[in-house]
């Protein structure tokens, strides 16, 4: 079915969000493209936000918008709450500082606590971000199997360093065979790397992933993978299962990058749901409560390869041959295990034990009624998603990878979501839906409201 657009909505855009525009300009003189991070900037200039509360988010212009973002999923219980405000407040009270830099009690708590949701996680260590934990995590896991390289697979975000910096969303053309993917860099600089190049494998295809990790299995340390890609895009039950008896049978370490998907698609993350524990997890967002943070957990035996010793640190000074560094993978950073944030994610996880049931009926509420406004204005929507994540896809077919996701019709769903930017719906364009225990019936009214107005008002069958 054809879609004719009538109204673009760039000149709206343009015209809401002057302010915004002016600040860029202005930021571009100082950061390069104007922005912190890549991720941060959209065509043909980001909004630029000034406050929020909630589920709201309000920008340099003073235009409102409910906010679907959510910080790419990291607040779960939107802006500001008011528990997280007060478990800082406490902290700061109760202890008179916000960082240490010793070990603290509230390192501990809050370990029990994630274990007690992720069991895998026999013991753990903090870092400052997703990133971080990844990258910590293939450490661990190539100290421990003693091989160098990595698999992952194609569509699947690990982080902006080198070995995993491959095949996110990689152009078909370039991309190789459906069940031989190649490796191919998303940055430049990558180059002088070639020899920390991953496996790439293809997700939801078992025979394919299973030869190819059979091809490589001698040199292969991990195989890392973000079980619900994207945060939306699930693993087949099997395919996992199968994943994970392989990986344990070849002696290569299994990663779940469950940054996205901890505490979102289930408290218990992804590997509550398919009931799989991995080698190796990776935890971030969500349990920040806001703020940088990041978890790997794991098997006993594979994080006590980072355990210190006695003259066994980088920093020891004077140890000359008694030094055992080199027998110990070194981990360390100032500010892991913060106090602040993990009184502030301790917060978030015990809000989120008493509302995250009714988030999750928020969000299939809301994905139903999405997929049926398409559906009763000729527009093929599908809202891919589990638990409190879910994308908005222009296809009437199946997701299955990211293959698939590259098939549908992303121009249209850009169009949609400049559309929905003007009427006060705000997401990155094209990215992921992350629903916050602060939206509620008001919310979802208002959106569904933008999405009647959106879909009928500019876009109809073309005869």
């Amino acid at each position: 079915m054809a879609i004719q657009n009538i109204e673009h909505p760039m000149m709206k855009y343009s015209n809401r969000t002057k302010n915004s525009y002016r600040e860029m300009e202005k930021a571009a003189n100082y950061l390069p493209g104007g922005v912190t991070a890549n991720i941060k900037h959209f065509s043909p200039y980001p909004v630029v936000m000034e406050s929020a509360g909630g589920a709201w988010i309000k920008d340099v212009d003073g235009n409102q918008y409910i906010d679907y973002l959510m910080a790419y999923g990291s607040l779960a219980l939107g802006h500001g709450h008011d528990d997280i405000k007060q478990a800082m407040a406490d902290q700061l009270a109760k202890d008179g500082t916000v960082l240490f830099g010793t070990p603290h009690p509230l390192e501990y708590r809050f370990a029990e606590k994630i274990q007690a949701y992720y069991p895998s996680m026999e013991r753990l260590r903090y870092t400052n971000s997703g990133t971080e934990a990844t990258l910590l995590a293939i450490r661990l896991a190539t100290a421990y199997t003693g091989k160098k390289r990595i698999a992952k697979f194609e569509g699947h975000y690990h982080g902006g360093y080198n070995e995993v910096l491959y095949s996110i969303n990689p152009p078909l053309v370039a991309a190789g065979e459906m069940d031989d993917p190649r490796p191919v860099p998303e940055s430049s600089g990558l180059e002088m790397f070639t020899d920390q190049r991953p496996v790439i494998l293809p997700f939801n295809r078992w025979q394919a992933t299973e030869r190819l990790l059979r091809q490589h299995a001698d040199e292969l340390a991990a195989v890392i993978i973000e079980p619900v890609q994207g945060g939306f895009i699930p693993a087949e039950k099997q395919f996992i299962e199968d994943l994970r008896k392989l990986t344990a049978t070849l002696q290569i370490a299994l990663i779940f990058d469950e940054v996205k998907t901890g505490f979102r698609v289930a408290m218990g993350g992804a590997q509550e749901l398919y009931g799989v524990k991995p080698d190796l997890t990776t935890l971030g967002k969500v349990v920040g409560g806001g703020f940088p943070i990041g978890i790997v957990g794991g098997k006993e035996a594979i994080l006590n390869r980072s355990r210190p010793k006695g003259n066994g640190d980088v920093f020891d000074v004077g140890q000359g041959k008694s030094s055992a560094a080199r027998e110990i993978l070194f981990h360390s950073g100032t500010y892991n295990g913060h106090p602040t944030i993990l009184a502030a994610g301790l917060a978030a996880i015990h809000r989120l034990e008493q509302d995250f049931a009714h988030t999750v009926l928020y969000t299939e509420t809301m994905r139903k009624d999405i997929e049926a406004l398409g559906r009763k204005n000729g527009i093929p929507l599908k809202a891919v998603g589990v638990g409190t994540i879910f994308n908005v896809v222009c296809t009437e077919t199946t997701i299955r990878h990211y293959r698939d996701l590259q098939k549908t019709d992303l121009e249209l769903r850009k169009q949609i979501d400049f559309h929905l930017l003007n009427e006060g719906i705000y997401t990155k364009p094209l990215n992921r839906y992350s629903i916050s225990t602060a939206h509620g019936e008001r919310e979802l009214e208002l959106t569904l409201t933008a999405y009647e107005t959106v879909l009928k008002r500019v876009f109809k069958k073309k005869n």
